[in-house]
């Protein structure tokens, strides 16, 4: 039986309650052993087997087991290659229908995931997830190197390789690492030309949808993210977070060689430059290289 949900006249296979609870952000199932929540008992099922070790579901070309079935299914295309869904907007090829259907709105202004007690919208329910932990008080996980507290266990994970400098992602094209898997899937494009998020009111594009995004503020000039302690207001949460860092003097970026920190990622990736004499700005009349983008925009000015 279809069930239809009155916020997204979205139909579902799920309870009404339980598909309810992707637009509340309520998640009543806890897991004993890691303190994850879910708004589903099977998604909490599902979770529990990370912790006996069950992995049901196995690969038949290279013997690699999954806890999920649609795991494998993802799994299988690294073996084909085929993917067998794709953007209309950007041909973008996804071996899911779901995973298609949440990149479709990074080119669309859909926001289905309502916050019951605010009203603030998103396009995944995994970012009204970590929104709604600010209104429910839930404990955040403080970083132990910086004290930065994180509500989203899995960002807190990926926060601490800005400390370890962990970077497990690397570019096959130039040997660039990165702390993200989306990071590098962003800078291919860089190697690819590939500008897929186009804006409707200008003819710019961008590889990113974030900053497509951003972008579209110039035209409207909405500045939605405002500082609590001076009330400026800024166009993204990412330029909110760096200005909020001058009112704490947090330096939450440690260079690994020496050990000094930074108020911005940008900061450590100049300061490590003087470690590893990396120069990778090159002048496109002269050749001559630099460390900084800047100094090679005064050289240029200069180098005709």
């Amino acid at each position: 039986k279809l069930t239809l949900a009155s916020t997204c006249v979205k139909s579902t296979p799920l309870p009404h309650l339980d598909h309810m609870r992707t637009h509340t952000g309520d998640r009543p199932f806890l897991c004993k052993d890691c303190g994850r929540r879910f708004g589903e008992r099977s998604s909490w099922r599902q979770h529990m087997k990370i912790h006996v070790g069950e992995k049901p579901f196995k690969c038949e070309v290279c013997g690699k087991a999954f806890i999920r079935s649609h795991h494998l299914k993802s799994h299988l295309t690294t073996h084909s290659g085929k993917k067998e869904y794709s953007c209309p907007e950007c041909g973008k090829e996804f071996g899911f229908k779901s995973s298609l259907d949440l990149h479709i709105r990074t080119h669309s202004s859909e926001r289905p995931f309502n916050c019951n007690v605010c009203g603030k919208s998103f396009n995944t329910r995994r970012n009204l997830r970590v929104h709604a932990k600010l209104h429910n008080n839930e404990k955040a996980h403080k970083c132990g190197e910086c004290g930065l507290e994180i509500r989203d266990l899995g960002a807190l994970k990926v926060h601490l390789r800005t400390h370890t400098g962990e970077r497990p992602y690397h570019c096959t094209v130039c040997g660039s690492r990165f702390i993200r898997l989306a990071h590098l899937r962003n800078h291919q494009r860089i190697h690819s030309g590939e500008r897929p998020y186009k804006c409707t009111d200008c003819d710019k594009s961008f590889t990113q949808s974030g900053d497509l995004v951003k972008h579209k503020r110039i035209h409207s000039g909405e500045k939605p993210y405002e500082c609590p302690e001076c009330h400026r207001c800024y166009t993204s949460s990412g330029d909110l977070g760096k200005h909020r860092r001058s009112h704490t003097n947090l330096r939450p970026y440690t260079c690994p060689e020496c050990g000094k920190c930074f108020r911005l990622s940008g900061h450590l990736k100049t300061h490590m430059l003087t470690h590893t004499g990396e120069k990778p700005y090159s002048c496109p009349n002269c050749l001559r290289r630099f460390a900084r983008s800047h100094h090679l925009s005064g050289h240029v000015a200069k180098c005709r």
